[in-house]
């Protein structure tokens, strides 16, 4: 077998055999996926995916990052390029490639959520390599072209209670609207991410606060109708289900500005001319502002810090945005989170979730912050942690402190539909080792331990994203 049934589980006996007992009561759970990067037209339009590369290889920068990390060029696995067009359009050859270097992601996570898929999805139980890619290719397509493995059917399989997908603030949620006028009951909603019009470095920044004012009737070139505008935003994608929004800034630098020196600051930024440290100020007042507008209309806060963002130039003017080049980088959360600590840190309507790229400061400085503020939660471990190593550290280093209930479960934040409920598999498994080397050393009776990991697996994430 490619997958052990006892994989992540401890090695001896004890906790081993109570691991695999916590895992068999959780594993059927529905997965709730509050964060992510699914494209919501799969489940509008419904149509069968494409073929085998186009659903494994293209949209999964967890994959491509591997192999370009080899030398293999990103043109060669069919990646868009920044305008939109493929240079290899040949399914079957971006499938032949990728086979062909299966092994460089040995001892890797994405070895596990691809293994898992192709097992569990499409009932491929043999190691892919360049002497069955044909066939594998093959198989997983004829799959593809029946009824049962278009986008709805496989969210009903998976057993996805709820699916979030992230949409620019700019966005017209034209998939969204489809899938509410279907019918269809599956539970897909968007979450309000506006980093286009809240951060003065993103590319466009001027042009997209005046589309910002185009759809919304707000003058978007004075302070009081920038925020205007994005109270309008936010109430439109909560018609459509938000109830979250998404934050991707390099630090977790927050402001709280007096109303005159924020004015003043957004007269700057709009003009396209500011400075990398008042861009820096006023993405860290805008941290606030969202977080006073979470009061209000409830969203739930995520902050995801920490990421030197499309490091490389060329491949960023070549291929555009995500596309593997995000690197974690040291990270200050407890001077930098302040500001919008000390405004709202203790008021009970607001729900932060912080997510790390710098292990230090889990035990340092985000395990002491949610353990005592009631606004703040700790996200799971995200992009190069999202793995078994980093769950169990995560957990190591969190819990003592901040225990499990300011943690907010699990999400997989993939662009990979059929890596859902592997990656939801890989963290039920991380989690019940965890709780039953908890038993096994006597820090927990086996009766809460069971409890915990029915919170861990569903409850925490229905609850902090008030699903």
């Amino acid at each position: 077998m490619l997958l052990d049934p006892n994989r992540l589980f401890p090695l001896e006996g004890a906790a081993r055999g109570l691991a695999r007992t916590l895992y068999d009561e959780v594993h059927d759970l529905p997965i709730i996926s509050p964060h992510g990067h699914t494209d919501p037209r799969w489940f509008a339009e419904n149509n069968a995916f494409p073929d085998a590369a186009q659903l494994f290889v293209t949209p999964d920068h967890y994959v491509f990052r591997m192999l370009c990390s080899q030398g293999i060029d990103l043109d060669a696995l069919g990646v868009p390029r920044a305008d939109g067009h493929a240079a290899q359009k040949d399914g079957r050859a971006i499938w032949r490639l990728f086979a062909e270097n299966f092994h460089l992601l040995r001892g890797t996570p994405s070895w596990l959520w691809l293994t898992h898929a192709f097992a569990d999805v499409f009932d491929v139980h043999e190691r892919l390599g360049a002497q069955n890619a044909d066939a594998i290719y093959d198989k997983i397509n004829d799959s593809l072209a029946q009824p049962a493995f278009r986008p709805r059917a496989l969210f009903e399989r998976f057993n996805i209670a709820a699916l979030s997908t992230t949409e620019s603030a700019l966005d017209d949620l034209r998939w969204h609207k489809m899938i509410r006028d279907s019918g269809w009951q599956g539970r897909v909603i968007t979450a309000y991410r506006p980093d286009a019009v809240v951060d003065p470095e993103f590319d466009g920044f001027v042009a997209n606060l005046t589309r910002l004012g185009e759809l919304t009737g707000e003058d978007t070139m004075t302070w009081d109708g920038y925020l205007a505008a994005h109270r309008a935003r936010r109430a439109y994608f909560i018609s459509f289900g938000a109830t979250s929004s998404d934050h991707g800034h390099p630090t977790a630098r927050t402001e709280n500005l007096s109303v005159q020196d924020a004015a003043a600051l957004f007269d700057i930024v709009k003009t396209g001319r500011a400075t990398p440290e008042q861009a820096d100020a006023f993405r860290g007042q805008m941290l606030t502002e969202m977080a006073r507008m979470s009061v209000d209309d409830g969203l739930v806060l995520q902050i995801h810090a920490g990421a030197w963002r499309n490091h490389s130039a060329p491949m960023f003017t070549k291929f555009g945005r995500d596309k593997g080049f995000d690197i974690p980088t040291r990270t200050d959360f407890v001077r930098n989170l302040k500001p919008l600590l000390d405004a709202y840190g203790t008021d009970t309507r607001l729900s932060v979730i912080v997510f790390m790229l710098d292990e230090t400061t889990l035990s340092r400085e985000l395990a002491p912050l949610a353990g005592v503020y009631p606004a703040l939660k700790l996200g799971p471990p995200w992009w190069f942690f999202d793995s078994p190593e980093g769950m169990r550290r995560f957990r190591e280093l969190t819990t003592e402190t901040a225990g499990f209930y300011n943690t907010v479960g699990f999400n997989d934040d993939t662009r990979a539909f059929c890596s859902i409920p592997a990656r939801h598999d890989v963290a039920r498994r991380v989690d019940c080792a965890y709780l039953a080397t908890l038993c096994a050393s006597g820090r927990m009776a086996e009766d809460d331990a069971f409890e915990v990991a029915h919170d861990l697996a569903y409850r925490l994430a229905k609850q902090a994203y008030r699903l």
